[in-house]
């Protein structure tokens, strides 16, 4: 009996495939104890007025919205169904086409129609199939996990259509996961394929570069804990890849683990195979923990359990945290070094460090203080053909395209309380960024960099038998690239109340917004918006919003022009 059939009887478990759309698990140790059938839902409508002057109306004077959904619960099974109507346009969704049923009784989960499932980032990872999956989860130290399906449908080239269509074959996966441990002492064994059907499509041609694919992945994971502080990690990964199925067939000549992959794995001529590993290990103590990385993928490495992968990288982290003056000051650090080109057959080759710190300190209860830096230093050498064919030493033009791009950031954030009570909550914020971002070509720093520098500082007052809160806050933003430097800058003002027992909830905003380039000022905007919302017995809302937008230029070389805009919403909704 082919592993093909036996995944399709270990997996049905009497289930009917079915063509699903992800939905919450059912389970069925509910029937009989509560209401089979809930049904939820809402409707709203909302209608919009807008005006202009000084410019062409941005949108249509006066349009009217209706939508609503409702929700069909059956032991847990969801039926989602929404509808929106406009003058504009109207849809209707409805999820029948692709929808999905988990079941679940005690320990045992199961997956049936278009579900999404993870083994791991090397093997299976959350690629969207059409078939049958379990997971069983008893009590103790065993955890078993199961696929079987169809990861992508025929698609047939269409000569005729406009519209360009890329052919595909049908594709069928299937997949295990065995775990036995318990926390973080565990080992897992993952076995996944995946195999195109060459019959499913009747013609492909070659310059579409659309071939038959066979792939099979075998991991082995897992982790260690000693005395309660070391943790190790470890995962190995070896997909074997089969560019074209309909190559012949081959022997491996050097020791590898598909030797022992039998009929699962075909070898062909066009079969290549390639490794990934990815281990942590970190040491824990009271007040501070220490950690080191490694993560190599070969160049190539491709497994089609996953949409999109990274590969042909080598990344080597270290990362450390501790804490000062009984946990009020918190440090954590990290860097790491990531590169490319593991083959050196590349013509060009990325190197980046990457590092970045935090530091969080609790000054007393009333004062808290935190910043961050990071810095990340990509080393580009990129060398062309011509550059290697006419070198006469293997040392000239060592440095001629040495690229580097340095890109730092740091944040430094303040928060101050200056009072709690029942009456009065009063605090004080503020935010400082910086960003900066420089090219260097052959050691010589280019133009092509800028900076950024941002700043916000805000003060909320909540007056609490009032129903009350006040914000008043500052923005500043400056931008410098080459010979252009720009800034916004600009208050704000909020104000909110509720009434009627918060039944009714009013809120005033203002804000002012300055523009400069180059020291001098383009155009100020102001907006002032106004909304009320009125709740009656949590399931009914109506709401009203007034928005002013004004726009006033003051500088002749600005290209834009004085405008005013006025936009009023009056809205209802309804929840049941």
């Amino acid at each position: 009996m082919s592993i093909q059939k036996v995944y399709v009887l270990l997996l049905l478990l009497g289930f009917t495939l079915i063509s699903i759309k992800n939905i919450e698990a059912q389970n069925l140790e509910l029937i009989g104890s509560e209401n089979p059938i809930k049904i939820t839902g809402g409707i709203s409508t909302s209608q919009v007025l807008y005006t202009a002057s000084g410019i062409d109306a941005r949108r249509d004077p006066y349009n009217y919205f209706f939508s609503g959904n409702m929700n069909f619960n059956i032991y847990g099974w969801n039926v989602p169904l929404s509808f929106t109507y406009s003058n504009q346009n109207s849809t209707f969704q409805q999820p029948f086409n692709q929808y999905g049923l988990h079941p679940s009784y005690k320990w045992v989960t199961g997956h049936m129609g278009y579900v999404s499932m993870s083994f791991s980032p090397y093997t299976l990872s959350g690629h969207l199939f059409q078939g049958v999956g379990v997971d069983l989860t008893p009590e103790g130290k065993f955890k078993f996990s199961a696929m079987y399906g169809r990861l992508q449908k025929a698609v047939e080239m269409d000569s005729l259509s406009e519209e360009t269509v890329i052919p595909y074959f049908k594709r069928m996966g299937y997949g295990f996961k065995a775990t036995y441990g318990d926390g973080s002492d565990y080992i897992s064994v993952i076995l996944f394929g995946a195999k195109d059907d060459v019959n499913s499509i009747s013609y492909v041609p070659e310059e579409e570069g659309v071939l038959p694919e066979e792939n099979l992945v075998m991991s082995v994971s897992g982790g260690k804990s000693l005395f309660g502080k070391v943790a190790f990690n470890i995962e190995f990964a070896s997909s074997g890849l089969t560019r074209d199925v309909r190559a012949q067939k081959t022997t491996l000549v050097k020791e590898n683990l598909f030797n022992y992959a039998g009929d699962v794995f075909t070898p062909k001529t066009t079969s290549n195979y390639y490794n990934a590993i990815k281990s942590t290990l970190t040491y824990k103590e009271d007040i501070y923990s220490l950690g080191i990385g490694y993560e190599r993928i070969d160049p190539e490495y491709r497994t089609l359990g996953a949409y999109y992968f990274n590969n042909d990288l080598e990344n080597i982290t270290a990362n450390a945290t501790i804490a000062f003056f009984s946990g009020k000051v918190n440090v954590s650090v990290n860097v790491g070094k990531q590169r490319d080109n593991l083959e050196k057959n590349k013509v060009s080759t990325l190197s980046r460090w990457v590092g970045s710190t935090n530091i969080a300190y609790a000054v007393n209860q009333k004062l808290n203080l935190s910043g961050s830096y990071s810095n990340f230093q990509s080393y580009t050498n990129i060398r062309s053909q011509f550059v290697d064919i006419n070198q006469l030493t293997p040392y000239d033009n060592l440095d001629t395209l040495n690229f580097t791009q340095i890109s730092q950031n740091a944040n430094l954030n303040a928060g101050y309380i200056i009072s709690t009570n029942e009456e009065r909550r009063q605090n004080l914020n503020l935010n400082l960024s910086f960003q900066d971002a420089a090219d260097e070509q052959g050691g010589i720093e280019q133009s092509s960099g800028s900076q950024f520098y941002s700043a916000n500082a805000s003060y909320n007052m909540n007056l609490v038998p009032k129903n009350t809160n006040i914000t008043v806050a500052f923005n500043y933003n400056k931008n410098k690239s080459g010979d252009i430097n720009s800034a916004t800058l600009g208050p704000t003002l909020a104000v909110s109340k509720s009434f009627l027992q918060k039944k009714v909830k009013a809120i005033f905003s203002s804000s002012m917004n300055n523009s400069y380039s180059n020291n001098v000022r383009l155009n100020q905007v102001m907006n002032f918006r106004l909304t009320g919302t009125y709740s009656i017995k949590k399931k009914h809302n109506i709401n009203l919003s007034m928005i002013m937008v004004n726009r006033n230029t003051s500088s002749v070389e600005s290209a834009t022009t004085d405008f005013t805009e006025f936009t009023t919403t009056l809205g209802y909704n309804y929840n049941f």
